[in-house]
């Protein structure tokens, strides 16, 4: 006889935060690149800015679970990643864009990306209809057979963000996914961070405050490895004046509150 499957059996896993970090410390060598951040993150787009040297990439890298912390706390999906933690589990339910990605030149995109989706562990029946999907996703299906090495730059990039959705991700970390799209790319990209965002946990790392303004949900800006400020892009918009620098109102906020920050620390 079967037997009954509840409704809580087949229900979808739910965490507190997606990404939680508290007092967060992470090295780029001997230097502390993120130092005692506090930071956490659910369904949606979330912007990441701050300036060069920010510690946005060595954010990223840990989150990515590809450096350890040197202290704090950090737990995704559940899952704590500090101390002697596996994380093999959450890498499956990870999707990661670095700022720079390395591949075979000689692979296809179907081939790289299915290479990515086997080292993501994804069952081998799925994968095909998977790629296929990734690829047609990023506008890439005319040249899913087309070798890496003849690709340009805005396509590399596209491929890249192939890799990382390919399994479906609840967490997706993009690092500068941006660069290289030309302007009716970068439109169509921010369709697909909307979309994505509705079911996962997105961090889009970036310099381009008005991408964050058009595609996230809410924005993290962060300097010298620390949290300076979240909320919405409604409100990062309210934090500026006429006088700070940029060219739009987020642009602006973004200016105010980097300039407010910096006042304080000097001060």
């Amino acid at each position: 006889m079967m037997r009954a499957v509840s409704a809580a059996e087949i229900a979808p896993t739910t965490y507190p935060w997606a990404v939680h970090a508290e007092k967060l410390v992470v090295r780029a060598g001997r230097h502390v690149a993120v130092n005692g951040l506090d930071l956490a993150l659910n369904t949606g787009v979330h912007g990441l800015l701050g300036p060069n040297g920010a510690g946005k990439t060595t954010l990223m890298r840990a989150l990515a679970t590809v450096v350890e912390p040197a202290g704090g706390r950090l737990s995704l999906l559940g899952d704590d990643l500090t101390g002697r933690a596996d994380p093999r589990r959450v890498r499956r339910n990870l999707g990661y864009l670095p700022q720079h990605f390395g591949f075979y030149p000689r692979f296809t995109v179907r081939e790289f990306v299915e290479y990515m989706a086997w080292l993501k562990e994804m069952p081998k029946t799925v994968i095909p209809g998977a790629v296929q999907r990734a690829v047609e996703r990023v506008g890439l299906a005319d040249r899913a057979d087309s070798r890496m090495k003849t690709l340009s730059g805005g396509m590399l990039r596209r491929v890249g963000i192939a890799q990382a959705l390919v399994n479906d991700p609840q967490v997706l970390l993009l690092d500068e996914p941006t660069v290289g799209l030309d302007p009716e790319q970068r439109m169509g990209f921010r369709d697909l961070l909307r979309e994505l965002g509705m079911d996962s946990c997105v961090l889009v790392s970036t310099h381009l405050v008005e991408d964050v303004a058009v595609a996230c949900t809410d924005v993290v800006l962060i300097h010298e490895g620390r949290l300076v400020w979240q909320g919405s892009t409604a409100e990062l918009a309210r934090q500026g004046t006429a006088a700070d620098a940029g060219d739009s109102a987020t642009e602006r906020g973004y200016s105010a509150l980097l300039r407010a920050y910096r006042g304080q620390v000097s001060g």
